[in-house]
């Protein structure tokens, strides 16, 4: 039998990078996998190339409404929800290819990046947690970084929504402790090969990781039983350590 034989999954931010990668491999291991993101035909390109069953649901995350309404059709289709894995996530680098001192971004933009990585974590946790009080269990894996445990110049609001999810995912641990629901934080470990970084010189390309880093600790997490580790925060490499 498959890993996660018939398991629901949702991933968001799942049409490219870091969530395509962990839901083909979630697709690989038998799950069920609901594919979340902003544009419909990356997503349906994904789901042709999935081994096993999935819903296209293109969503916008800062979107309390869309996000109910994408759990709700995951909820239809296929009666709960088991995991969520809250990937969706933009930087300074997505919108202007660069670093940027604090005083030269935008206010706009500053908005645009927590509403990404930290509202829309709280929009879509808001919305499934529900459904996995009623079954007993569940688990919530939020895609962090590096930059959620330490700092770096230039990145300053990328830096803070991260550090802002490391702060959630542990409250979010101590609100569900006991209800069987899990939540920890999973992060590559380094620079991985999503396209951000192709202006770096060779020799930093060459440290770059491949983009299914997290496949493996993304399963792992996904396998959590009622009384797995929560509250937690690591690189794939010491995911996979610890629960291998």
């Amino acid at each position: 039998m498959d890993r996660l034989d018939g398991e629901r999954i949702v991933v968001t931010g799942a049409s490219a990078g870091l969530g395509r990668q962990m839901a083909l491999r979630y697709s690989d291991e038998g799950a069920r996998v609901a594919l979340s993101s902003r544009s419909e035909d990356d997503l349906a390109a994904v789901a042709a190339e999935a081994a096993g069953e999935t819903l296209v649901l293109p969503t916008d995350v800062t979107d309390p409404e869309q996000v109910a309404s994408t759990v709700d059709a995951v909820v239809d289709a296929w009666d709960g929800v088991d995991t969520l894995v809250n990937n969706a996530g933009i930087g300074l680098l997505s919108l202007y290819g660069e670093g940027r001192p604090l005083h030269e971004i935008d206010a706009e933009d500053w908005r645009r990046i927590i509403d990404v990585n930290l509202h829309g974590v709280f929009h879509c946790t808001k919305a499934v947690v529900p459904h996995m009080l009623d079954a007993g269990r569940g688990n919530l894996i939020n895609i962090s970084s590096g930059l959620g445990r330490y700092a770096a110049p230039g990145y300053a609001p990328y830096n803070t929504s991260k550090h802002g999810l490391e702060g959630l995912n542990k409250t979010l641990a101590l609100d569900y402790e006991d209800t069987g629901i899990n939540s920890n934080c999973l992060d590559p470990g380094g620079r991985v090969a999503t396209g951000f970084w192709d202006h770096l010189p060779a020799d930093e390309q060459a440290e770059i990781l491949p983009a299914d880093v997290m496949n493996e600790a993304a399963v792992l997490l996904a396998e959590q039983g009622p009384d797995g580790v929560s509250g937690e925060s690591m690189p794939a490499e010491e995911w996979e350590a610890r629960l291998g």
